[in-house]
């Protein structure tokens, strides 16, 4: 049986650089569904496609092909053949990819992909729905949350170590709203899924968030039984 480990959790918490590190540290495949989503959000924009119609978004689905693959063993992701992961991570792409990511279709164009990656791989996925629709079977759940305040800080951190000037209120606000988004969509919406272990990373260092993640895998027996297997001891 493959082991899957969900990360759940607003914008800002830290999912995919903890659900990167602890895949490397652990020797399973990192899945970044928002990579996905970003993908096909800076497909819409650079088509001009307007965000509140679905019509046209649907009909653009069928034009696009998501790749992942790996090198050097960092995740690089592929839209129709060109290398777009230095150019999803702007702000416009994050908004439009919470806005579009709503939709059935673009759901539909990306669960197929995301459930064939957990059935061949050992995973850790990480995204706003993937313990409460993409991987409900999933052995074990996280919900990494923080508040709006620590989120914000820390996306002004990231963006003005890259020479990207922002106003850190700005920020604040946008991930209220991008929050309330995600929790009141009618299509898969953020929250915590009844099985999932909350993990509050406000106060906490990566390290410790980390250390929380092993923490919970070591009430895992087939987790368990996997890291005997490769010979690790961390756990």
């Amino acid at each position: 049986m493959r082991i899957n480990i969900a990360i759940d959790g607003p914008a800002g918490a830290g999912k995919s650089t903890i659900a990167k590190l602890f895949a490397r540290k652990h020797g399973l495949v990192y899945v970044d569904t928002g990579a996905m989503y970003r993908a096909m959000a800076y497909y819409f924009l650079s088509h001009e496609i307007a965000p509140e119609d679905e019509q046209a978004i649907a009909a653009a689905c069928e034009g696009v092909v998501i790749t992942i693959s790996y090198e050097d063993g960092e995740q690089q992701v592929f839209l129709n053949g060109e290398n777009v992961t230095g150019i999803i991570r702007g702000e416009a792409v994050g908004k439009m990819a919470s806005a579009t990511s709503v939709y059935p279709a673009v759901r539909k164009k990306l669960l197929e992909l995301q459930r064939q990656l957990a059935k061949k791989e050992d995973v850790v996925m990480d995204g706003r729905d993937i313990g409460t629709c993409v991987l409900p079977d999933a052995r074990i759940k996280i919900y990494l949350t923080a508040s709006p305040k620590t989120r914000a800080k820390r996306r002004f951190d990231e963006l003005t170590a890259k020479g990207v000037a922002c106003n850190l209120t700005e920020i604040e606000h946008d991930m209220i709203d991008r929050d309330n988004r995600d929790m009141n969509r009618k299509e898969a919406p953020l929250r915590k899924a009844e099985d999932a272990v909350l993990i509050d990373s406000s106060a906490l260092t990566m390290e410790e968030v980390i250390a929380a993640i092993e923490e919970i895998c070591r009430g895992c027996r087939e987790y368990m039984h996997r890291e005997e297997e490769r010979g690790k001891t961390v756990l």
